[in-house]
């Protein structure tokens, strides 16, 4: 049943879409998957990179790149046209299943980890970190820490 609401989605969010590389978007504003969208994405024919925003609930700097760093209008232009955005809350109990691979929450930590936290950030735990995938979710880089958008734009250019 989750495939189907997987897959029912993809399509709805692809509809309309000449290629299929780009979601229907509103003007200004990152549409965000989930890491198990990211997933089923990165199985099919992709030509994006990804960006997944490894955050916590209690993290005052990601609520603050939220509000700040990922409302920038050419930031989110350039995500937009460029990369799939991911949120991934490191530390949520729920399983998930990324890759083929279920990822399970253990008690570890301030407030347990999701194994797939410790996979994606290399077991350097650090919040708010930004994951790269290539375009066929293979590493590329972690890059820890709050950025400002002019920061965060240097950054992407530059991979």
């Amino acid at each position: 049943m989750r495939n189907i609401v997987i897959i029912a989605f993809l399509v709805f969010s692809f509809a309309g879409c000449k290629d299929g590389s780009k979601s229907n978007t509103k003007d200004g504003e990152l549409t965000w998957l989930t890491i198990e969208q990211a997933s089923e994405l990165g199985s099919q024919s992709n030509k994006k990179k990804f960006l997944v925003d490894v955050y916590t609930d209690w993290c005052g700097w990601c609520k603050v790149m939220d509000k700040k760093t990922f409302t920038d209008p050419a930031l989110i232009k350039y995500l937009n046209e460029n990369y799939h955005v991911v949120k991934f809350n490191a530390e949520q109990k729920e399983p998930v299943t990324y890759k083929g691979k279920t990822y399970n929450w253990e008690p570890m930590g301030r407030n347990g980890i999701n194994t797939l936290g410790l996979e994606l950030l290399q077991n350097r735990m650090s919040y708010p970190s930004l994951v790269y995938l290539n375009e066929k979710l293979e590493p590329i880089t972690v890059s820890p820490g709050y950025k400002e958008p002019a920061q965060l734009m240097a950054e992407l250019q530059s991979l």
